[in-house]
């Protein structure tokens, strides 16, 4: 095989053995890579019914054909599991250095099976896997894990990059995320909690296995040509100059910007947290992920006074939900919050969903101090944001409740309408009734509600990619499943998404060719990405998915946004669903047909 390493490694931790298995070329062709294989594997070899937090539960880090490579932006690797928050799929999709160190080392999938009986670490350097005692590392936060297992290995000579969890992966916290080159995360779903309970500290990989591709001198001449595009684009440029926070103005503007648990459309100190503000008080300098022309990612500083400390951003996404959706306004107080979620390995988008969900709680009498050990959950309190977001990670008085989510948080005190999420997982940072399109992506969504598996802001916001109405429903059904389909397909090569700025999928498709040999055409494409959401979807139906569940919360439905440019909208989305499904070729069950799944060659997974 070609572009592919053609090895799976598994690593069963309650045995301490390994073995390697070859990745079945057939397999490969047909779902590319990353958690496209990765949800093959979880379906033909786990009952989806698993209790995410058990033995039994899979654990798969992946890596797809082109990362490592010299395409551009190929830093990619996967994390797929069942996910402890949501009982459904689970996937972490992460850059840095990690998933080209992963395909150096001469593997595509790492699968974790089974749970050490006590703190381990794996240590990968191509074919010698060692199980490293943990016990030292128990209880560090992702950065002293990172230094503390870089200064062991490479002493002897290794450069390795690691991946692991912080404090509250180690607690299971069902909003923990796995970290890895310290400010990069594989954050949703909980995956750091899979981890944790398995005592898989962290994994660290290192190899000295070279390119082995098709065609490299095609692979280097093409992506020489496209890294030209990305410096020729204006989109890239300004992601380039102020990261992914840039788009705040933009949002808030556009009346998007989730504000005070989704209660609001925009916020009266928007700029205070934008990319340009990040730029001009705390920008140290631009980081990038392997093979990145667009280097979005902030190394930033605060020098002085209680928020001191380094590291790299707040993203977009933090900003959002840690600042304005928490009415907070200080980002000093957000980048804090953002440093401490890296360090101890918390999702920052289900963080600030979750405080927001319990900010409201209180600000309706929902909650009392006597509920929250003394605390005054008030929105717009960036010492409280802080101080929460170390709370969760230690799983300290209210943190241990804040720890398993929005979701477990407004069912304990009896108000689920505060809660703003899907299948128990908290929305990012795009209002849906002012980009309807993400209302929908949000609620089929496979792994429960994420801007990065069907993002349509390109079509209704930013307009990029198309020029359609945010809030105009016709079209959104079918915009949302060709987003989707096209995101399965795109992740599974390894690239990162923000590629999209300036490469189309034609473009990918050459680039694939000249890895592996292996000519894709664009429908086809397209169809392998079909083909990962519909196992997904299976999966998911196998798993205990409610098709009940499958709805946004009421609040969008039956509360008209109250401010800006889209005062008085709200979601309907009946007819466009059934737009959806239709597209799908799912029955009135909104289960994949068996027509449907035999066209895409998955006959045996037939319900």
């Amino acid at each position: 095989m070609k572009g592919w390493t053609g090895k799976i490694l598994r690593i069963d931790l309650s045995n301490r053995t390994h073995k390697t298995d070859d990745l079945d070329a057939n397999t490969a062709k047909m779902f590319i890579g990353g958690h496209g294989v990765a949800t093959k594997i979880l379906m033909d070899e786990m009952d989806p019914k698993v209790d995410p937090l058990s033995a039994e539960n899979k654990l798969i880090f992946s890596i797809g054909p082109l990362t490592g490579t010299v395409a551009p932006l190929g830093s990619r690797y996967m994390i797929t599991t069942k996910s402890p928050l949501t009982g459904l799929l689970g996937f972490g999709n992460s850059g840095g250095f990690f998933g080209p160190a992963m395909r150096n080392a001469g593997y595509d999938h790492i699968v974790f099976e089974g749970k050490s009986d006590k703190p381990v670490y794996v240590l990968i350097s191509d074919e010698d896997i060692q199980f490293k005692d943990a016990g030292h590392l128990w209880g560090k936060d992702t950065y002293e894990t990172e230094d503390i297992i870089r200064k062991e290995t490479e002493d002897s000579g290794k450069r390795v990059r690691v991946s692991c969890i912080g404090p509250a992966g180690e607690k299971q916290a069902l909003i923990a995320a796995v970290m890895n080159d310290k400010h990069r995360a594989a954050a949703r779903c909980g995956i750091g909690a899979v981890m944790g309970s398995k005592n898989l500290k962290a994994v660290a990989v290192t190899g000295k296995r070279k390119e082995d591709v098709a065609d490299s001198e095609t692979l280097s001449s093409l992506s020489k040509t496209f890294r030209q595009k990305f410096k020729e684009n204006p989109g890239v440029e300004n992601f380039t100059e102020f990261g992914t926070s840039g788009v705040v103005n933009l949002l808030n503007e556009m009346g998007v910007l989730p504000t005070r648990n989704f209660q609001k459309s925009s916020f009266e100190e928007a700029a205070n947290l934008s990319g340009e503000t990040l730029k001009d008080k705390y920008l140290q300098k631009n980081k990038a992920c392997f093979g990145c022309p667009v280097a979005c990612g902030r190394g930033t500083k605060i020098s002085e006074g209680k928020y001191e400390g380094e590291g790299e951003g707040p993203e977009y996404e933090t900003v959002a939900l840690l600042g304005s959706n928490l009415g907070n306004g200080n980002l000093a107080a957000v980048t804090k919050a953002n440093y401490l979620c890296n360090q101890l390995g918390i999702d920052t988008i289900s963080a600030g969903g979750t405080i927001a969900c319990a900010m409201e709680m209180y600000e309706k009498g929902y909650l009392s101090k006597e509920d929250t050990g003394g605390i005054a959950l008030e929105f717009g309190d960036g010492d409280l944001v802080v101080k929460l977001v170390e709370m969760i990670g230690s799983r300290t008085d209210f943190g241990d409740v804040l720890a398993d989510g929005g979701f477990k948080l407004a069912e304990r005190y009896g108000h689920p309408e505060c809660f703003m999420g899907v299948h128990k997982m908290e929305i990012p940072g795009y209002e849906p009734r002012g980009a309807k399109g993400m209302g929908i992506t949000y609620v089929t969504s496979t792994i429960g509600p994420s801007h990065c598996r069907g993002y349509t802001i390109p079509f209704e916001i930013m307009h990029t990619a198309g020029n359609l109405d945010p809030i105009e429903e016709t079209g959104k059904g079918m915009i949302s499943k060709s987003a989707q389909d096209m995101t399965c397909a795109w992740d599974a090569t390894g690239l990162c998404l923000f590629a999209t700025l300036a490469l189309g999928i034609e473009d990918v498709i050459s680039l694939m060719m000249a890895a592996t040999g292996v000519g894709f055409g664009f429908f086809q494409f397209l169809g392998i990405g079909e083909r990962i959401f519909n196992l997904q979807r299976m999966f998911n139906l196998k798993a205990g998915l409610r098709i009940e569940d499958e709805k946004l919360p009421e609040r969008f439905y039956k509360e008209p946004l109250p401010d800006g440019p889209n005062a008085g909208a709200v979601l309907d989305l009946k007819t466009e669903m059934s737009v959806y499904y239709n597209l799908r070729g799912w029955n009135m069950n909104h289960i994949p047909s068996k027509g449907k799944l035999k066209a895409l060659g998955l006959g045996n997974y037939v319900a």
